[in-house]
């Protein structure tokens, strides 16, 4: 019972007391006894007596290292109010200079004491100070039984105290040879932020973390792991902002935020892992999910992802997992690969992944090129219907209409044109159908129905999306306002606009107030309209120089720039058309030099240009510009139509290209009402005037229903 780690005997510092006045003293002073009969322990009789006997003959134990002793037999038997009366009367406080002292001059190395060096006697032995620190650690545990959880957090922290008070510089390693110190310091280091996070000392809690980090303690590599993944889950979760203390901040005045710092810590794990020091923990890695997403550090989770062991992750799952990592961080075309590998003939055995095929038929629908990939991913989930529900299905047919209408967009064959928009109409319905509350499904089924030119059932959805999500429908306003456009109400769309851009704000708000200054221009109003651009062109300066303000903060995402970037050209595009069409050249030019400052490789702004020399009848110099649109995006329709139009007006040789031309522009745009209209000019120039009036009838229709500017 009574071992002696150190081999050294212990004697007493006063006058020895008889053995009775030593044992049974202390029993009675805690209000016990040390009769069997008073016990009522869960000890065997003949064990309680021989511990009695024990303490009686062992007069190298003092005082307080008796009741450490019979506080510790109390603590294992479970009476933790008996053990906490028991360690109440060691005198801890006048203990701790002389507990310093003695772990000072006895941790102290060998090799650094000369012969002459001679501990004295009145220093503790390292046992005596260890069995002391226990009776502290038990005392603490007893006070947390009882629910006295603030209490027992003060007991612990003094074990911290008194211990790095002897070794300010940490633990060298050969201190566990000797005694149970470095266990009880390890075990206080422990136990004192759970105790701190029990009643809610956050603060406390995280302090407590990052003092056992910050020195080197011994800690082994498992707990010193278990120390720093619990720092980093209370910054990541416990909702409170704490900074480093000063001698943490070795980054000068810019230090990390809690974010960053669990970032930190949790990288070190995985690095960890990744060498073998310590083992796999799924908790490590699902922080570190967790902070690197809502930091928006997408590309360094997957990196993190594909670093894991083999085994971990099932093949299917981590190609799942990179898959949602490189679809958040924009790479699409990453997320697709991976995705399809999900769902390849080398993964036949397993069960479908419904989860990844839906999140192929997404990704997949918001990029016409790859809408034939998300019909395939949609099917595959409708065809499993045995085997999922309801929801899910209903999620497909959604991915399913709006990739169909994307892959009719880009169809180069009318008849499968039209069989597309059937189905996509089709999906799109069985999808609202079975998920009448969903907003996506509204505003898709209303895009579509506009597309087609079914413009009433376009307006009651889109008038159903924007009532769904009136706060944050800037899109879908655009789309209502367009489509009122189409049906020529350009005053219902400007006052709905007017509303709209008031509520909005940011980009929503720039593409609501662009569209306002087209629809002036529709209508014949250009002084409106320039003012209207003049007013946007401030507000996104304002924006700009608010964010260069804020530099220090948070600052705009780069999707966010791109897009403030591409709204100020396309506003300088505007104003030279506006200027173009009223016959103010240098005005143009100004503005067509702005555009092209922004991005010099934009159709639009050399579409605009050739507009312009068209304008001054210098046709030669416009189809340079117009070709110069079709070299950097050959489908671009408004310079197909456009070069069409001025072959048309050089006349002579130049008709059947200007056909062809016409011809590719309705293959691309079937409604492009201006490519119907030059197919007239040139039958009733070649005398086919039957078909020149089929043609301007076509146009005319279709101009009736035109929006102001397409719908997608």
């Amino acid at each position: 019972m009574l071992c002696a780690c150190s081999g050294e005997q212990f004697k007493f510092e006063d006058a020895p007391q008889s053995p009775e006045s030593l044992a049974t003293r202390d029993f009675s002073a805690s209000g016990l006894s040390s009769r069997t009969g008073d016990w009522e322990s869960k000890l065997e009789d003949v064990q309680v007596d021989e511990v009695e006997s024990t303490l009686k003959e062992a007069l190298s134990l003092n005082y307080e290292e008796a009741r450490a002793l019979l506080g510790r037999l109390e603590y294992q038997r479970g009476n933790f109010d008996a053990a906490l009366q028991v360690f109440q009367g060691i005198d801890i406080k006048g203990l701790t200079p002389r507990m310093t002292t003695a772990i000072v001059e006895r941790t102290r190395l060998r090799k650094s004491r000369s012969k002459a060096d001679i501990i004295p006697p009145s220093v503790m032995s390292m046992h005596s100070v260890s069995l002391l620190l226990e009776a502290i650690f038990l005392k603490a545990k007893s006070l947390e039984e009882l629910g006295h959880i603030k209490e027992a957090a003060k007991e612990c922290k003094l074990i911290l105290d008194v211990v790095e008070a002897a070794l300010p510089n940490g633990m060298h390693e050969g201190i566990a040879e000797d005694c149970k110190l470095q266990e009880m310091f390890h075990r206080a280091l422990e136990l004192l932020p759970n105790l701190w996070i029990k009643i809610g000392y956050l603060n406390e809690a995280i302090t407590a973390y990052r003092r056992a980090l910050i020195k080197p303690w011994n800690l082994d590599s498992q707990r010193l792991a278990s120390v720093q993944k619990n720092l980093a889950a209370i910054l990541l979760y416990g909702g409170v902002e704490t900074s480093l203390p000063p001698p943490l901040r070795v980054w000068g005045l810019t230090t990390p935020n809690c974010i960053e710092e669990a970032i930190l810590l949790l990288l070190a794990l995985m690095q960890k892992v990744a060498f073998g020091e310590i083992k796999w923990d799924a908790e490590i890695m699902d922080h570190l999910n967790f902070a690197l997403s809502v930091s928006g550090h997408f590309e360094l989770l997957a990196a993190h992802v594909e670093q894991v062991s083999p085994g971990i992750y099932e093949r299917a799952d981590r190609w799942y997992f990179l898959a949602l990592c490189y679809a958040a961080a924009g790479q699409n075309e990453v997320a697709l690969n991976l995705l399809k590998k999900v769902s390849s003939q080398s993964e036949a055995k397993r069960e479908p992944d419904i989860l990844a095929l839906l999140l192929g038929a997404y990704i997949s629908s918001q990029d016409p090129k790859h809408a034939h990939d998300g019909i395939t991913f949609a099917r595959y989930v409708i065809d499993l219907e045995d085997e999922m529900n309801g929801h899910f299905k209903a999620q497909a047919h959604k991915f399913l209409g709006i990739c169909y209408g994307n892959a009719a967009r880009i169809s180069i064959s009318d008849s499968e044109r039209a069989l597309f928009q059937k189905e996509s109409l089709s999906s799109l319905n069985y999808a609202a159908f079975n998920m009448k509350e969903d907003p996506e499904v509204m505003f898709n089924l209303s895009l579509e129905n506009a597309v087609q030119r079914n413009l009433d059932l376009a307006f009651d959805n889109a008038m159903k999306y924007s009532s769904v999500v009136a706060e944050n429908s800037g899109r879908g306003w655009k789309l209502l306002a367009l489509i009122l456009s189409a049906d020529r109400r350009f005053k219902d769309a400007e006052t709905i606009l007017e509303f709209a851009s008031d509520e909005a704000s940011g980009s929503d708000q720039f593409e609501l107030l662009r569209l306002k200054a087209v629809l002036q221009i529709a209508q014949e109003r250009p002084k409106q309209a320039i003012e209207t651009y003049s007013i946007l062109l401030s507000q996104i300066q304002a924006q700009r120089e608010a964010q260069s303000n804020n530099s220090g903060h948070a600052k705009s995402s780069h999707t966010e720039n791109i897009a403030e970037r591409n709204m100020e050209m396309a506003v300088w595009q505007d104003l030279a058309t506006v200027y173009t069409k009223f016959g103010s050249w240098p005005d143009a030019e100004i503005c067509l030099n702005k555009a092209k400052s922004i991005e010099f490789y934009s159709p639009k702004s050399w579409h605009t240009t050739g507009l312009l020399f068209e304008a001054q009848s210098l046709y030669k110099e416009a189809l340079v510009s117009f070709s110069v649109s079709l070299s950097i995006e050959p489908d671009y329709v408004p310079s197909i139509v456009s070069t069409a139009a001025v072959l048309i007006k050089l006349g002579g040789q130049s008709l059947p290209v200007a056909r062809s031309f016409l011809m590719n522009a309705l293959r691309l745009d079937p409604t492009n009402h201006d490519a119907w209209m030059n197919l007239g000019l040139i039958a009733k120039m070649e005398g086919s005037l039957q078909l020149a009036a089929d043609y301007f009838q076509a146009a005319y229709e279709l101009k009736l229903s035109a929006p102001v500017e397409a719908f997608t």
